[in-house]
């Protein structure tokens, strides 16, 4: 019978699975540009790795994992531009986070034109928790604020200037939320859109040990 899927044993297939497919030379990514084909090659070669060796229920495409207890979304993309789009459910996701952990593949992509395969070296992977999944300059700021004794008022207007997208009771709501609760510090970045757009950077460049962001994988900054 195979092991139950759990976090840390998703950590270390995701490991493992980099390092091999490091090596491993492909025909079928040859030649191909479209960034989100290859992301969906890579998160259906992952899904199969763990499905041949772990017990666990496969998620909706919009979500990569049902693990026990808490969500996990498989993000892959090129270090060029480490970004992606993630759906949209309410403005407070920017602020308290997107509700789900994230595990983040980057990769280069190298053709090889004598042999007409392509080679996916891993440069970068992260599991994100859920808690660090928010704006870092939003929640930076409004961490900023709550200690200098920002009230409901000062909260909203800093919410509107930043073009929350919410109307006024989503951001009384909110306000009234962060004075009883301050966000934890996030490190992505979330572009306003009707997807939000997750842009990686931040954490693929973060060389600090950060509670709640496990760095598997780090050749960027080796």
């Amino acid at each position: 019978m195979k092991p139950k899927l759990t976090i840390e044993r998703l950590k270390s297939a995701a490991k493992d699975f980099c390092e091999r497919e490091s090596t491993h030379s492909n025909k079928d990514l040859y030649g191909i540009t479209d960034g989100k084909a290859v992301g969906t090659h890579i998160e259906h070669r992952f899904q199969v790795y763990l499905e041949s060796r772990y017990e666990y229920n496969k998620g909706s495409a919009a979500r990569g994992i049902d693990l026990p207890g808490d969500e996990t979304d498989i993000k892959a993309t090129s270090i060029r531009q480490p970004q992606s789009s993630c759906p949209f459910q309410d403005a407070a996701q920017k602020i308290f986070g997107l509700g789900y952990h994230l595990l983040l593949f980057v990769y280069e992509k190298t053709d090889d034109p004598a042999r007409r395969t392509a080679v996916l070296d891993f440069l970068s992977c992260s599991f994100i928790e859920k808690s660090r999944t928010a704006d870092y300059t939003t929640t930076f700021r409004i961490r900023q604020m709550l200690k200098d004794g920002a009230n409901k008022e000062d909260i909203i207007a800093y919410l509107s200037d930043r073009q929350i997208p919410a109307d006024e009771i989503t951001l009384d709501s909110i306000a009234t939320r962060l004075l009883s609760q301050a966000p934890e510090q996030g490190y992505l970045t979330l572009s306003n859109a009707l997807q939000w757009r997750l842009q990686y950077a931040r954490v693929v460049h973060l060389t600090d040990k950060v509670h709640g962001i496990d760095k598997l994988i780090d050749k960027v900054n080796r």
